[in-house]
Formats: structure tokens, sequence, C-alpha cells
């Protein structure tokens, strides 16, 4: 008798066994591919190029997309005369040699300008001042689109992003 209960449960343990699964499991790899995403969502805003200011709202801005290039000079000011190489602080009477320096290997001597809508008027100048010395040719105004109260862009005629050539 002890022979017929060892034979059902060898039995009944071979048959209880599961058959191999033949597909991939993807849990795993979509749990990483989501992580990976939250990370990029949060990292990429704080990859913004130069100092943040609230730049002077325009309606027809034109886009430049010179200014987003890696080695693009970008000088911003900000609401209280704050002067901003990229991201370092710089008195703007150092501005001209520091700006001579970024773009004497460079064939185009161009450098944009983002300033805070509430900066002093006497510091844009100066800073203007400083980088026609540096020898920069070409200067473009950063600025943000007009919006209406309901977030749609406003056009017309007005100022906007401009490429201008140093004055002498």
């Amino acid at each position: 008798m002890a022979r017929k209960r060892e034979r059902k449960t060898n039995e009944g343990l071979k048959q209880k066994a599961p058959p191999l699964a033949a597909d991939i499991n993807v849990t795993p790899m979509v749990d990483v591919m989501l992580v990976l995403l939250i990370i990029f969502m949060v990292i990429t805003p704080m990859l913004s190029k130069g100092k943040d200011v609230d730049k002077v709202k325009a309606r027809n801005p034109i886009p430049m997309q010179a200014a987003d290039k890696s080695d693009a000079v970008l000088i911003a000011i900000t609401r209280d005369g704050g002067t901003y190489l990229g991201n370092d602080k710089v008195a703007p009477d150092e501005l001209a040699p520091k700006v001579r320096d970024a773009l004497s290997s460079r064939v185009d001597k161009e450098a944009f300008l983002k300033a805070d809508q509430r900066a002093k008027y006497e510091v844009v100048l100066t800073v203007v001042q400083n980088l026609q010395a540096a020898g920069v040719d070409q200067l473009g105004l950063l600025t943000d689109q007009l919006q209406d109260a309901k977030g749609r862009a406003v056009q017309g005629a007005g100022a906007g992003s401009t490429a201008a050539p140093a004055a002498q």
C-alpha cells in the first residue's frame, strides 16, 4: 500500500509542474524605461543655457536657432543689473576681454543678449558698448512672444528678436 501512495504522489507532482514559458517577460524592461523617462523629464528643464531672465515680450520675434547652439556666446542681464556670460557672473567692464577670448577662434563674431524686461537701460547700453569693443559684428537681441489673456500668440507690427550689426 505504501507503494501505491508513492506512485500517486510522484505522478501528482509530475502533472502539477507548470509548462515552460516561451515568451519574454517585458515588464521589467517597461519599468526601467519609465524610470528613465521620468529622470529625463526632471533633468531636461535644468539644462537651460545661461541665466534665466524674464525677457521682453514682442509681437513678432524672429526665431534665432544660432542662440541655441552649445558654443553660442550668450549674455544675460538680470533685473538687478547683474551681467552673466553663460552661467558665470561678470562685471560689465570685464565683459569685453572675456567675449573677445570666446570669439577669437570663430569666423562669425556673433553674440546674443537677453535682458530682463525690468533691467535698467543704462546697464543694457553699457553691455552693448562692451560687446562692440570686444569685436562683436552681429548682436542678437532675444525676446519672447507676446501673448494675450488666453495664452495665444499676439501677431502684429512690433519689434522682435533682431540680429543687427553692432554700431561702430
